[in-house]
């Protein structure tokens, strides 16, 4: 009898091994956490203190179908991560919440200029995440659960502080670091506005991704890796504003698609939180489907795991769901995603050799 497949399960899918790239701290709290938390530091303007109607309201909020509401939401969870013990405590309950979703490696980022209302400074922000990553990763190896956790540190596009930021991610490059960041509204927030905080980090050999082309086109794409050197692109889903039907009925490139897919800059695909965003009608219309199949270096993630919802589980059950990926196209997205993580070579090869690849070999059997 031939070997069978394992079913495409959400289960068998959890427990596969996952790659995240692209997944805020301020929008991966768990809604009792917060609650507990909005305590300790006297915050009193939850919409509710009911964890499971928080969850819901948090959802809710973020349907809106504007990126500008959805940013809105991180006023409550920022608001509750001003202290060490907080930011220690909600870095530990991610990595545990990852590990426990099947997720072997994640890129989790921040902005560490949000969190300072209460006296810490820049450096004592990274260093209580970086020690609450590493105590909820080893909460989660007691547990049977294997993560390995980066850091990348976000300056705000709209405020003035990115070379500040930069210079931050390098200094603690060797802490658990692994690269530099911008977000918020893009549009009227160019990139190139952080020419200086970008230039500073590729001198110092560091990486760089920013989010380009989820709320905003081209030009947003074009900047961030033409001027601003980013070798990854949070998002990207706008690429497809460069891919037309040729006279043969097959996608054409433009020239920027064309390069962003030759020279393999990856994008970092977050389907549900571009539903709620307005950047994509519904996952069956979302580029991702699209991109995979011309073969750009998709990679698949949560983006905000309370805002959406969502998980890499749910996520990836999803894209099965609605595309009819099997366990190759899983392992696809997952391998294209440890290929462009911002570890070194040999512990990348290492997870992908090691953990990835043996993995899915045994789910496609």
């Amino acid at each position: 009898m031939a070997d069978v497949p394992a079913p495409l399960s959400p289960e068998n899918i959890r427990n596969a091994p996952k790659v995240l790239l692209h997944d805020h701290l301020d929008g991966g709290l768990r809604p009792s956490s917060i609650v507990e938390l909005s305590d300790a530091v006297g915050y009193r303007s939850l919409p509710t203190r009911d964890p499971g109607e928080l969850a819901e309201w948090f959802l809710g909020a973020a349907h809106s179908g504007s990126l500008e509401r959805y940013l809105e939401t991180f006023g409550h969870t920022v608001a509750v991560m001003q202290t060490a013990e907080a930011l220690h405590r909600v870095a530990a309950e991610c990595a545990e919440d990852l590990a426990a979703d099947g997720v072997v490696y994640a890129e989790v980022r921040f902005a560490p200029e949000l969190h300072t209302e209460q006296g810490l400074d820049l450096d004592q922000v990274v260093t209580n995440v970086l020690d609450g990553f590493a105590a909820g990763t080893a909460r989660a190896r007691e547990k049977g659960r294997t993560i390995r956790m980066g850091c990348l540190l976000t300056a705000m596009r709209h405020a003035a502080r990115s070379r500040e930021i930069a210079e931050l991610a390098v200094r603690h490059r060797d802490a658990g670091v692994v690269g530099f960041d911008i977000a918020g509204a893009e549009k009227g927030f160019p990139p190139t506005r952080h020419l200086d905080a970008f230039e500073y980090v590729r001198q110092q050999n560091a990486h760089v991704t920013i989010h380009a082309g989820e709320a905003f086109g081209l030009p947003s794409i074009w900047e961030a890796i033409q001027w601003c050197g980013a070798h990854r692109l949070g998002h990207g889903v706008r690429i497809v504003d460069d891919i037309s039907l040729g006279n043969d009925g097959l996608p054409a490139l433009g020239r920027l698609a064309a390069f962003v897919r030759d020279t393999r800059i990856p994008l970092e695909m977050c389907p549900t939180s571009n539903i709620q965003t307005g950047a994509a009608e519904s996952i069956a219309e979302h580029p991702i489907g699209l991109l995979a199949k011309l073969r750009f270096r998709v990679t698949v993630n949560t983006d905000n795991r309370l805002m959406s919802g969502c998980t890499m589980t749910s996520e990836l059950s999803t894209l099965v769901e609605t595309f009819g990926y099997d366990w190759a196209d899983v392992a696809w997205f997952t391998v294209n995603a440890m290929k462009s993580a911002f570890i070194g070579f040999d512990e990348r090869l290492a997870l992908i050799n090691d953990v990835v690849k043996p993995a899915y070999a045994a789910l496609q059997a």
